[in-house]
């Protein structure tokens, strides 16, 4: 399958700027959080000296707080070596209109060191692109879908943020699960994100209820696994700035709230060179339900047992959040037992698809805070792990996951997660000391954080009764 086609050429955007359709460019990066940062361009500054020089940004970028605030602990970015700039080198193939803000195009950019020392390595852009390359290496390619679940309110952000999130409106006051009449009550809200994603180039493909008060979820067609990491990240904020717009508010929070908490499950698969099914074996019937492995090729399941072995050790890049952790709960369909099955959503990793393009494996534990290169990322060094060492897949889990007594567990805290992944052999090889340490700073400093704060739980408790 051919890449897709950009949403706007480079000529395309020079006759829009002459025409005086488009006035301005938004040129962006993804951080750590998995948040879009970067700068705005006259249209005209951007055809006449970014599209052939660039800009920069100051590399604290990858090493603030969710807060913006510097921190100590990073190698690449810090006082001591006075916050310089990177390089934001622009990806013209990922140039687009922006329908819910006038008269803007936008694209992403890359991140290199300004003395030509190469890509930084701890920006998530250029860590995917480092694992795809490794996974060409073996000949193959990944595609990923990500379904992002949120939280949706009749507030606006600015109100949520005065009241201290406390005592907010959610968009329905029921389960609306799969509800046609509950979703139609903030249609206008969900339409308007379908159709202006469609026209900044992503393949909107439904929107349905979910279980939480307010809770939705929009999906996208599957891409190659960069470009679903690109659209992730594209629509994720866009749909924020929309409901801002409509004097609204999204939540993309994992654990909101005592309810169901945001998922993000993540579709995966491998292509041959030629396109083919490179995880499809010869099985007869579907996934779903039946075939097990007699529906994998040895690669297949080479990858989902790597997948397997890998799930505990590279979590950090599927829950990166104190918050993450949280959403976990028994009994609920965020899995914890370190499993895959067929069709069995009480597994980490679940099987699905007839055969074909359409046979993927689900990753069903990060949730909608995860960064998307960071956790595809993941994915593709588990699978890399599991084919390169040749790992046999154990039998499909056929009953309720959660009552296995004898399965891995995914790491319960942030606290945990860390401590798996600095020690693990397998993410050092796969991502590298720098990157290792990266985002264990990352990690820590949250924890920090959260160590010093006074809860609303505390206050509850301990005020007049302790």
């Amino acid at each position: 399958m051919t890449a897709p086609r950009p949403a706007l050429s480079l000529e395309e955007l020079r006759v829009a700027v002459d025409a005086g359709q488009i006035d301005t460019v938004v040129l962006a990066l993804t951080d750590m959080q998995g948040r879009l940062q970067g700068k705005r361009f006259h249209a005209r500054h951007f055809l006449d000296e970014v599209v052939a020089h660039g800009s920069e940004g100051c590399n604290y970028l990858l090493a603030v707080d969710v807060d913006m605030n510097t921190v100590d602990g990073y190698e690449m970015s810090s006082w001591d070596r006075g916050y310089g700039d990177f390089a934001m080198a622009p990806d013209l193939s990922t140039l687009r209109r922006v329908p819910w803000q006038p008269g803007t195009a936008m694209l992403l950019a890359d991140l290199r060191w300004l003395d030509g020392s190469g890509d930084v390595l701890a920006s998530p852009r250029q860590i995917l692109r480092r694992q795809l390359d490794r996974l060409a290496e073996h000949g193959l390619t990944a595609y990923a879908g990500t379904e992002l679940e949120f939280v949706l309110y009749r507030d606006s952000y600015e109100d949520a943020w005065r009241r201290g999130y406390r005592d907010l409106n959610p968009a329905n006051l029921y389960n609306i699960d799969y509800s046609l009449l509950g979703t139609a009550r903030v249609e206008p809200l969900l339409r308007r994100i379908r159709n202006e994603m469609a026209g900044a180039g992503l393949v909107p493909e439904s929107a349905k209820g979910e279980c939480n008060l307010g809770q939705h979820e929009i999906a996208f067609r599957y891409a190659d696994a960069l470009t679903c990491a690109d659209n992730h990240v594209i629509y994720k904020n866009g749909a924020k700035e929309i409901a801002a717009q409509e004097g609204m508010s999204i939540t993309f929070m994992a654990k909101p709230n005592q309810r169901e908490g945001n998922s993000c499950h993540i579709h995966f698969s491998l292509r041959t060179p030629a396109g083919g099914a490179a995880m499809v074996g010869d099985g007869s019937g579907p996934a779903a339900g039946s075939g097990g492995k007699a529906n994998l090729s040895e690669t297949g399941q080479r990858a989902i047992a790597g997948l397997l072995a890998t799930m505990r050790e590279l979590s950090l890049f599927y829950a990166p959040n104190i918050n993450s952790y949280k959403r976990y709960q028994p009994g609920s369909f965020a899995p914890t037992a370190v499993r895959w099955g067929t069709d069995n959503r009480t597994c980490a990793l679940r099987l699905v698809g007839h055969g074909g393009h359409s046979l993927r494996v689900e990753n069903r534990v990060p949730g909608a805070d995860v960064n998307p290169y960071l956790a595809i990322a993941a994915l593709v060094a588990g699978a890399l792990h599991g084919i390169e060492n040749e790992l046999a897949l154990e039998e499909a889990y056929g009953g309720n996951a959660y009552e296995d007594e004898s399965a891995l567990r995914v790491p319960a805290s942030l606290r945990d997660a860390v401590g798996l992944w600095e020690t693990s052999a397998v993410a050092r090889a796969a991502f590298g000391d720098d990157v290792i340490a990266h985002y264990a700073n990352n990690a820590r400093v949250e924890l920090a954080a959260f160590d010093a704060a006074v809860t609303d739980w505390e206050l509850y408790r301990g005020f007049e009764r302790l």
